[in-house]
């Protein structure tokens, strides 16, 4: 599966089987871990057969049933932790839809579960992503016009347009969609939070969904 066909299929899914994980799939889903965590700095770890972390209330509360596996978003303390989180987390969400699995991002949905993974001292659990094989393959989320969330136009370049259009396919909390993409100039492109819960997840999130659309080499960062 493409990258850009992984972004168009892939949905939230909170109910899981009670299926194990193949062994090939998780030992490539650990490398590209351990290639995330090589070039962000992050602490990024894989849980396996863990079924307590997701039996809370709260749980309960987001419809989430059968996750036993999931990926633990933690890092060194920082400014750019979250966003850090949100770009390499979605890395890791298509690389498991590419290999055929489901997934959820969770931030309060699920509780610490003592010696399931590691915070060292300094550092943070900022979100986790429940992984598994969907009971369904989920449902598309309402998106917001490409004019609401950038400067796009007629007249703009359309890898700007495709990056846009990408990015609103990106996961956000409760869909609030509260970025904005901006194209300066003929190459210069810049990405803005807005206000929100876990909005500097979001951004992350939305700047690797870019990127797909728009193709790293069209454009820079600002």
């Amino acid at each position: 599966m493409e990258l850009i066909e992984a972004v168009k299929n892939r949905h939230s899914v909170r109910r899981y089987q009670k299926k194990p994980i193949e062994a090939e799939m998780l030992s490539a889903l650990q490398e590209e871990i351990n290639a995330c965590n090589q070039k962000s700095g992050l602490h990024i770890q894989l849980v396996t057969g863990e079924p307590n972390a997701f039996r809370s209330l709260m749980a309960h509360y987001g419809n989430f049933s059968g996750v036993t596996n999931y990926i633990a978003l933690v890092g060194t303390k920082g400014k750019h932790l979250e966003e850090l989180c949100g770009y390499y987390g979605e890395r890791l969400v298509l690389n498991a839809q590419q290999l055929g699995l489901n997934t959820c991002w969770a931030a309060m949905t699920y509780k610490k579960v003592p010696g399931a993974f590691v915070v060292r001292k300094g550092e943070r659990l900022v979100a986790v992503i429940a992984l598994g094989y969907g009971e369904t393959q989920g449902t598309a989320h309402k998106t917001k016009s490409i004019e609401a969330v950038s400067n796009a136009a007629e007249d703009s370049p359309k890898w700007f347009q495709n990056g846009v259009e990408l990015a609103l396919l990106a996961p956000t909390a409760v869909n609030q969609q509260k970025f904005y993409l901006k194209l300066d100039g003929e190459n210069r492109v810049t990405a803005k939070a807005g206000m929100g819960f876990y909005s500097k997840i979001d951004l992350g999130i939305v700047k690797y969904h870019f990127e797909i659309g728009a193709d790293k080499k069209n454009f820079i960062w600002a």
